[in-house]
């Protein structure tokens, strides 16, 4: 932990192979691999019974509420071979996920993948109370991309297009996809994952904070103020003063362990540090 309260290794690999970074994002991809290996072997090898492991793995709210609660964490570990989506769903996650995890940390990062990972079986409960709902196979890694998108909107991709053109094109073609199937589940899951991959992000960039509810809300306390009538000014300066020493600090964590090591609410803050010194600069001129 440094000075900051920052861990800069949140922004690192976890381990290095051969000359190689591990990420997070890395082992998150080797797991579902071994899924997809797994599934093909007890399919090669148990044929028809195999479907009996799919149902006892796959999320389905009848299941569930009957207190098979499992099915929250075992839904995404049956993946048959296939070139779409689960080959296409890794190389999202492979390519984009550790440029996510760069930038948001290792915690962060397992925070917002856990909740692309829990986010469509707790929607599928709730609407599971008026229609049953099923759910087998990985989600919400085509959402990484999305992440990635939200962070980087003007990242040049293949073909020269824009990552925020490919999202919105990507995300329109699926849309289209799953309603000209009638596949009312897919696009649930779909829309429901991309939202929340844009706002987790946008809330790390400290575009917009939470709501806290605080139910043990006291009355306000009367505190006496310092007289500041004689030094006009004096508080104005202060908090430039601290705003100064912020990103002063900032810059001397950057030269010691490189911008990498910043965390989503500190480049948040040096962001808007520039943009007020440009903001100054044209008034001045």
């Amino acid at each position: 932990m440094d000075r900051f309260g920052s861990p800069s290794e949140e922004h690192q690999p976890i381990t290095w192979l051969r000359g190689y970074p591990i990420y997070a994002t890395h082992l998150i991809v080797l797991v579902y691999v071994v899924s997809m290996i797994a599934t093909s072997l007890v399919k090669g090898f148990m044929g028809v019974n195999a479907y009996g492991v799919a149902n006892w793995l796959a999320f389905d709210t009848a299941s569930v509420f009957h207190g098979q609660l499992w099915r929250y964490l075992t839904y995404g570990l049956w993946n048959p071979p296939s070139l779409s989506p689960f080959a296409f769903d890794m190389l999202f996650l492979f390519m984009f996920g550790r440029e996510v995890e760069k930038f948001l940390g290792r915690l962060t990062f397992l925070r917002l993948f856990a909740g692309l990972y829990l986010l469509t079986p707790l929607l599928f409960t709730v609407i599971g109370i008026w229609r049953p709902m099923a759910l087998v196979g990985e989600t919400g890694a085509f959402a990484v991309f999305i992440a990635f998108a939200t962070l980087y909107p003007e990242a040049v991709l293949m073909f020269n297009v824009l990552a925020k053109w490919a999202a919105f094109i990507l995300v329109g073609i699926f849309t289209l996809m799953a309603l000209s199937d009638g596949n009312l589940p897919v696009f649930l899951s779909l829309w429901a994952t991309v939202l929340f991959a844009f706002g987790f992000v946008r809330h790390q960039q400290g575009h917009f904070s939470l709501p806290r509810l605080n139910l043990f809300r006291r009355g306000p306390k009367l505190r006496v103020l310092p007289d500041l009538g004689s030094e006009p000014g004096r508080g104005v300066k202060a908090i430039k003063g601290n705003s100064m020493a912020e990103v002063d600090a900032l810059l001397d964590k950057i030269a010691q362990s490189g911008i990498s090591s910043l965390t989503a609410k500190e480049r948040a803050k040096l962001d808007r540090a520039r943009e007020e010194l440009k903001n100054r600069g044209a008034g001045h001129s």
